[in-house]
């Protein structure tokens, strides 16, 4: 199963590329898809890409569920 998780936006790089808070771990992905994001924004990563700008409170809620499941948020993190 294949699963988009909420990330916040901490800084935006070169090339399209920003860092980003998933559950309080840190990764760079892609803002090919999102040209729009920018810092303090929430948005959907998939597969290294950021596939969707999400609404703050959406994406906090969402976070807050997968945290209730810990063995999904193991799963979202092995990427």
């Amino acid at each position: 199963m294949c699963l988009a998780i909420p990330a916040k936006i901490i800084e935006s790089k070169d090339d399209n590329m920003a860092t980003v808070d998933i559950l309080g771990v840190t990764r760079d992905v892609s803002l090919d898809l999102t040209p729009e994001a920018k810092p303090d924004d929430y948005v959907l990563v998939h597969a290294g890409f950021a596939i969707e700008v999400v609404d703050p409170d959406y994406a906090l809620e969402t976070v807050e569920l997968i945290k209730e499941m810990p063995e999904m948020a193991q799963v979202g993190m092995v990427s």
